[in-house]
């Protein structure tokens, strides 16, 4: 097979976010990439929006948890294939699949239910790749083994925030 066909489901990792080996299922009918996540919190500011979550990169295994941010690219309505439409939260990191890397763009969604954990869709596969539906992992082949030896993230706590609405602006309950 050539080097640039990828079957079906493939290892992928993901080294900005710090997940080395997640199985990604290869779908053409699908415009858009989804990464598992959780935890979904937006941060930053209105000029450099990041998103932090949480990322099980192994099937029944939520114990392992990955904490990772990224910078925000985007927020979308995305329509799932059950037809269910979802606002997403979109960021842009690399992707490593065999010995080839390149950006793409990536929706958060919780996934857990499903049996990947990753959807590689079609504006994420490069033009010069093509896809053999009858094969699998026909790239180099990653383990859950990089996970053996993970150490333990916490995520970010941060305080409690309070927000307060008053229709009397100099009232003493709206100054600090």
């Amino acid at each position: 097979m050539s080097q640039d066909t990828l079957g079906w489901e493939e290892w992928a990792s993901f080294p900005k976010l710090g997940v080395p080996a997640i199985i990604a299922i290869i779908d053409t009918g699908a415009r858009t990439s989804a990464l598992h996540a959780f935890a979904i919190e937006p941060f930053g500011s209105e000029a450099k929006p990041f998103v932090r979550f949480g990322i099980h990169p192994v099937p029944d295994r939520p114990d392992i948890e990955i904490f990772c941010s990224a910078k925000l690219v985007d927020r979308r309505e995305i329509t799932s294939s059950n037809g269910e439409s979802e606002l997403r939260y979109v960021i842009e990191t690399p992707v490593i699949i065999g010995d080839r890397e390149w950006p793409i763009e990536v929706t958060l969604s919780n996934r857990e239910n499903l049996q990947y954990r990753m959807l590689l869709g079609r504006t994420a596969i490069k033009e010069d790749m093509i896809v053999d539906p009858n094969q699998s992992f026909l790239q180099d082949e990653l383990s859950y083994d990089h996970y053996k030896n993970l150490k333990k993230t916490k995520p970010v706590e941060r305080p409690l925030r309070l927000g307060l609405l008053t229709r009397e602006p100099e009232n003493y309950s709206s100054h600090r």
